[in-house]
């Protein structure tokens, strides 16, 4: 079962400001959602073939061939922001 916990931290990675009643129609949502997944975890497929194998694809992967690729200077001519040769991205950090 999910508790209030959980569904606050969720909200908070999803940066959702949720009343207490949302909170608690999340919750029982949330739960909803694993039990369903733990119904299907449950199952026995052990006989059944993989998706690819039932349409008849063989070797559904492309080979791992080298191909040319854009220059750094091509890389970086749309990026908002670069520097030294490589992206500017904003500082990424939690803590809790």
């Amino acid at each position: 079962m999910i508790d209030d916990r959980t569904v606050a931290h969720v909200a908070r990675l999803s940066r959702l400001d949720l009343t207490d009643e949302e909170r608690t129609l999340f919750r029982t949502q949330l739960g909803s959602i694993l039990e369903s997944f733990q119904t299907l975890n449950a199952l026995d497929v052990s006989g059944v073939p993989a998706a690819a194998q039932a349409l008849g694809a063989a070797n559904v992967l492309r080979e791992d061939v080298p191909a040319p690729s854009l220059t750094r200077e091509e890389a970086l001519a749309n990026a908002p922001a670069a520097e030294n040769g490589y992206f500017v991205v904003p500082p990424v950090i939690e803590t809790e």
